[in-house]
């Protein structure tokens, strides 16, 4: 699981927002989440489903995790609730984030093999891994079609011949808020995804920097596989926006 190159600097403490959110959620201190999109338009969420146990996680996800195979490499792994479930199963797991004080949190919580990474240098592990894990809505993290193309070649490499990648997606069609549709138009005048987000994360007197964050439906996930060796291969659906793709080698 070691690196064979060198990679992005850790974020550092100053701009680390989300990471000081997960901190402070678990030392007890608070549980806001505030994420702002480049519309001006800010949402306030709650850092608890990061923590969240097995039993309370949504039904398609604790369906979906049961097609995992180890060793998993789980990508955006905040503050570990993905890994420590892993490693209980019996699974041998490497967990990355790019936010150092989200990974100190892992660790702290039980997570044995965790890394500041940034998914955009996941090329630099060795692997080879059976399952690629992308919760918490983290198939976002490719950030839009092209970053994706490449970034799943990457994980092409670094997997197993019958791998598959379980990501956790949100579908940016499901919804009839104004706000929101006007939000995909303006992307698509744009030249954008309609769902590819530009969104920062605050926390305190903390400002995360600027990130294309990806929403797409499961047509979407299929056009921007073609290319990569990878297909789709089941969709868990549930009644609004969110679903987890289930992703293998063609």
């Amino acid at each position: 699981m070691k690196a064979r190159r060198s990679v992005r600097a850790a974020i550092s403490p100053s701009h680390d927002a989300y990471g000081q959110e997960i901190w402070n959620c678990y030392k007890g201190n608070s549980t806001h989440e505030i994420v702002e999109r480049d519309d001006g338009l800010v949402d306030l969420g709650s850092a608890l489903p990061y923590f969240a146990e097995y039993p309370d996680w949504p039904p398609h996800e604790r369906t979906a995790i049961d097609r995992v195979r180890g060793p998993v490499l789980d990508i955006g792994c905040g503050a570990g609730r993905v890994a420590l479930y892993l490693q209980r199963q019996g699974h041998k797991v490497f967990a990355i984030d790019n936010s150092p004080l989200a990974i100190r949190v892992a660790r702290l919580r039980g997570v044995t093999s965790a890394r500041v990474l940034d998914i955009r240098d996941v090329g630099v592990l060795k692997g080879p891994f059976a399952s690629i894990v992308l919760y918490g809505n983290n198939f976002g993290l490719f950030g839009g079609p092209n970053r994706a193309r490449r970034l799943l070649a990457a994980m092409h490499r670094i997997t197993t011949p019958e791998a598959q990648i379980v990501a956790a997606v949100a579908n940016p069609y499901r919804t009839t808020d104004a706000i929101h549709l006007d939000y995909l138009r303006r992307n698509r005048v744009r030249g954008r995804m309609s769902g590819q987000l530009r969104l920062r994360v605050r926390y305190q007197q903390y400002t995360g920097a600027w990130f294309d964050y990806l929403f797409a439906s499961p047509e979407e996930i299929r056009a921007i596989l073609v290319p990569t060796g990878w297909q789709l291969n089941d969709v868990l659906s549930t009644l609004g926006p969110e679903y987890v793709a289930i992703i293998g080698k063609r």
